[in-house]
């Protein structure tokens, strides 16, 4: 009976964790989105209701924001998120709307030494949502990618997929790859995902000559090396022995992925060298794919009680701007 206790004790502690984060993050964007685009309060408010909905147990919007008078005015200035949570799937995971929010606003701020300023920012939020270990909607890495080829070119930040159990991030991963990826990188996570090796169908590609991409760690301030995963998918690699090298994480979590995606779609002459050069990479075998994911994409939505799929993936709105004064 005592271990009983114990063990619905702490679950109950990590659902705490689930509303309190979810909380933090809405809070922080609120006051963000004064000075940017309020368009990503609204993503974000879709991605955590969504994430919330099939959350075990669920957690209702009125749970995640207890405060009626707040819920009331989010859902006057920000209705879509309301409206379409149960029907929609989001395009990204929470803290990529938020670290989109850190850039716009660093880069109105100031031009200078904007990779350490916007890391900075987002380890200080990220320490707040770990209080006492928590893991929830939490990314543990932040990853920059930049053409290598010409100096000080722009940069393009990405962080880790930023959920809460392995499902929902296998859903976030297939949900990302289908709708907000660069076909290229999507076409080299869908090569390893959902199962590690197709024969039929190989999207990797080689990015080690042609971008700088290095990821940080997020709770311990430091570099990290490119792991088993991203060597596979994207031709990453160091040639130092490290841990992080060894390691195969699941496919489409890390940092890098989006991070190259952002460059991908903003660095033509990038993307024409990075093209896939298989010969199972042709336009047939990637729909094929696609199709193959998207039924996966429906199998674990129905495993988190998500029956109500209208086949849409979300689109924000920018709210009336009348509304937010």
């Amino acid at each position: 009976m005592a271990v009983q206790i114990e063990r619905r004790a702490q679950e109950f502690l990590k659902q705490d964790y689930f509303r309190r984060n979810a909380f933090l993050i809405i809070n922080k964007m609120v006051d963000m989105s004064s000075g940017g685009p309020s368009v990503l309060l609204d993503e974000v408010l879709h991605s955590i209701f969504f994430l919330g909905k099939i959350h075990r147990p669920p957690y209702p919007q009125d749970k995640i924001v207890s405060d009626g008078e707040i819920l009331e005015g989010l859902q006057t200035v920000y209705p879509q998120p309301f409206d379409f949570y149960l029907t929609q799937v989001p395009k990204r995971s929470p803290l990529s709307c938020v670290l989109d929010m850190i850039v716009h606003l660093t880069r109105q701020e100031t031009e200078e030494e904007e990779e350490s300023k916007i890391i900075d920012r987002l380890q200080v939020l990220i320490c707040s949502l770990k209080e006492n270990e928590a893991t929830d909607l939490i990314s543990s890495t932040i990853c920059v990618s930049q053409n290598k080829r010409i100096p000080d070119s722009v940069r393009y930040y990405g962080v880790s997929m930023s959920t809460s159990g392995r499902v929902p991030g296998r859903i976030m991963v297939a949900a990302s790859c289908l709708s907000t990826w660069d076909s290229y990188v999507a076409g080299a996570v869908m090569t390893y995902y959902p199962r590690k090796v197709k024969e039929y169908f190989d999207g990797t590609t080689q990015l080690q000559e042609l971008v700088r991409c290095q990821a940080f760690s997020l709770s311990h301030n430091r570099e990290m090396d490119p792991c088993k995963s991203c060597e596979n998918m994207f031709g990453l690699k160091t040639e130092k022995e490290t841990e992080e090298k060894k390691k195969e994480w699941a496919y489409g979590n890390c940092a890098e992925v989006e991070s190259l995606s952002k460059l991908l779609k903003n660095e033509k002459e990038v993307r024409e060298q990075a093209r896939p050069t298989s010969e199972t990479y042709t336009e047939e075998k990637r729909k094929e794919t696609e199709e193959s994911l998207k039924k996966t994409l429906k199998t674990l939505l129905r495993m988190m009680g998500f029956t109500c799929w209208d086949d849409e993936f979300y689109t924000p709105k920018q709210p009336d701007r009348s509304l937010l004064m």
